[in-house]
């Protein structure tokens, strides 16, 4: 009787002190082609590759060499995967795989999206670059930020606050897609319905280590009052102060917090006055009604802004749509012109049928 070889299994146990990642695929990265860097940050490197099996290009991102070692950072890289891969929502970019690669360091692949980042494109407004004004008017951005509440909002649904948020993590795809990244600094609240084990990483329930409190995350021209104080009890709000500042730079193309250091930024966020937009950008014009609603998102005490993101948005579409905002008082004047402006063809309509009754009572004389 011959006797048969064992089938090598296609996943393994990976070494028992792996307790991030205990299952991995043993082929690791090597269906993956030469790395081309395309961009890098703070802790991660991004790459486009092809996948040699699937014959696709794909982004492929892994840890900066110096943060391999890192215990916490290491946890971080992991959410980000698993949050983006459980927040399933046309505004995430849909991942495709995590784990090891040749050397035991983590990976993950994600689609490749074509596009710019949403700080490139401000900054290119700021410039007056013609062909990026032409596309990016202000109705085209607020639509832009539009879809990026819609996103924000249904993560918030999910238990996940997103608490990085700034125009360098919006891309802006070639086909108007609009896409949230950059998911490792989330909270992710312990009421999640993110997986079967109603938690998308159920060990950071307790785990302090992640975000210590007291300590800062997140980049400090986008933070919010209460992390840049240190507090540990976030809700959704947070991310509604940064979606305030993201509408501010849109509305006057200017930076709200300035500063020599992050120090410096931080102390401002807690006690400079914030200015209106108009006041930022005279030769803007900026309506009185969307400025009210980016300055209710921008309040310092979380309390006085928007209850959640999903408040903000709709707020954002009755702008959109010339309908009146919550925050705003209007004038009998102003809500003709709004009314005129939703019922523009009836007043065409009334205003040709006026002037043909003047010329056919004239005519009949």
């Amino acid at each position: 009787m011959i006797k048969k070889e064992p089938k090598t299994p296609l996943i393994f146990k990976s070494d028992k002190t792996d307790t991030l990642l205990p299952r991995a695929w043993k082929s690791g990265s090597l269906k993956y082609d030469e790395l081309k860097l395309l961009s890098e940050g703070g802790t991660a490197k991004l790459y486009t590759t092809l996948d040699l099996n699937l014959v696709r290009e794909v982004a492929y991102k892994t840890l900066h060499e110096d943060l391999r070692d890192s215990e916490i950072e290491s946890k971080r890289f992991l959410r980000e995967a698993r949050v983006t891969a459980n927040i399933q929502h046309p505004g995430t970019v849909p991942l495709h795989e995590l784990g090891r690669d040749r050397d035991g360091q983590l990976f993950f692949t994600m689609k490749k999206v074509d596009g710019r980042d949403l700080r490139e494109i401000l900054l290119d407004l700021r410039h007056e670059v013609p062909d990026v004004v032409e596309k990016f008017p202000l109705p085209r951005l607020l639509d832009i930020l539009i879809q990026v509440c819609q996103t924000i909002a249904f993560a918030h649904e999910l238990g996940v606050i997103h608490r990085d948020l700034k125009p360098a993590n919006i891309i802006v795809g070639r086909f108007g897609e609009v896409y949230v990244l950059d998911w490792g600094l989330a909270k992710v609240l312990g009421n999640t319905t993110l997986s079967a084990q109603d938690s998308i990483l159920p060990q950071e329930k307790s785990d302090t280590t992640m975000t210590p409190v007291g300590q800062h995350y997140g980049t400090p021209m986008y933070m919010a009052p209460e992390i840049a104080k240190g507090e540990a009890d976030l809700d959704g709000r947070t991310d509604v102060f940064a979606l305030g500042i993201i509408l501010f730079e849109m509305i006057t193309l200017q930076f709200l917090f300035k500063g020599e250091d992050p120090y410096e930024i931080k102390k401002k966020i807690l006690n400079q006055p914030l200015p209106l937009p108009r006041e930022v950008a005279p030769n803007r014009f900026i309506p009185r009604d969307l400025e009210a609603l980016c300055m209710k998102a921008l309040k310092r005490n979380k309390y006085d802004r928007y209850a959640s993101v999903a408040d903000l948005l709709k707020d954002l579409q009755h702008f959109r749509h010339d309908e009146e905002v919550s925050v705003y008082w209007y004038s009998g004047w102003e809500k003709l012109t709004r009314w005129r402006s939703r019922h523009a063809y009836l007043v065409l309509v009334l205003i040709s049928a006026g002037i043909g009754a003047g010329l056919h009572a004239l005519f009949n004389q």
